[in-house]
């Protein structure tokens, strides 16, 4: 039996978690995330096919559809669902990648009022063999340098699995709504003067196909994307404070 719902108030932790055809895996992230670390979850369908959304609902999220196709557009209908009691957020994936478990790794810097963003770098933690193919570390690597070059703060990661408190996010004003979402989220940051912790966190081969790094169309797209935000920003906001 799927657990019961999350509670629902007082919701000071929220996850947020687009998925888009995850029905193999929703049930398991969801089952998996510490009820008693994180008040509510909520669940962003992106189009789904296969029955993501039902699944999600049976174990104990909360459902919004988002239309338009992507990554940062399903984050931002989630964030426009948020109580407004929220102190913490964390985002995840659906596909089982992260070890939901984990989540506590990525809060208590939060709570304990050491960080204001913090990172769940698979580099830093331990990775199954594959986890992490070539094409997706070599990204994570040149961004990541581009950004140590432009700006002087170094990442290891643009990894999805990370945590920030409310108001730390309401001073981004993010806008990106597909692929740039995570690297908007670290240059923004690091432009506001925030608070980021990189964490260690353990990462796994996914269940089903990335609708990023398994095809060559999701490559290609999310490189480019990542790689003109960060031009977009040296620009742009070359020393600006936000």
């Amino acid at each position: 039996m799927p657990p019961s719902a999350f509670r629902r108030t007082p919701a000071h932790t929220v996850a947020i978690i687009p998925v888009l055809n995850e029905a193999q895996s929703i049930g398991k992230v969801l089952d998996d995330i510490p009820r008693d670390r994180v008040d509510r979850v909520i669940v962003v369908d992106n189009g789904s096919h296969d029955g993501s959304p039902q699944i999600a609902q049976a174990h104990g999220a909360e459902v919004y559809y988002e239309p338009e196709r992507g990554y940062g557009a399903a984050c931002l209908r989630g964030l426009a669902a948020l109580p407004p009691e929220t102190r913490y957020i964390v985002f995840l994936d659906g596909d089982y990648s992260d070890y939901p478990e984990e989540c506590a790794l990525l809060l208590d810097p939060l709570v304990h009022q050491q960080a204001d963003l913090t990172l769940g770098s698979r580099e830093q933690g331990t990775r199954e063999q594959g986890a992490l193919p070539p094409q997706a570390r070599f990204g994570n690597r040149l961004a990541t340098h581009l950004i140590a070059l432009r700006w002087g703060h170094t990442f290891t990661d643009l990894g999805p699995f990370r945590a920030i408190r409310r108001e730390a996010l309401d001073i981004l004003d993010m806008r990106d709504r597909n692929y740039g979402w995570t690297v908007e989220m670290q240059i923004k940051a690091v432009l506001a003067g925030l608070r980021i912790l990189e964490v260690p966190v353990r990462y796994r081969v996914r269940i089903g196909q990335s609708k990023v790094s398994g095809t060559l169309k999701g490559v290609i797209g999310a490189g480019s994307k990542i790689l003109w935000t960060i031009g977009r920003f040296a620009l742009t906001l070359p020393n600006h404070r936000l």
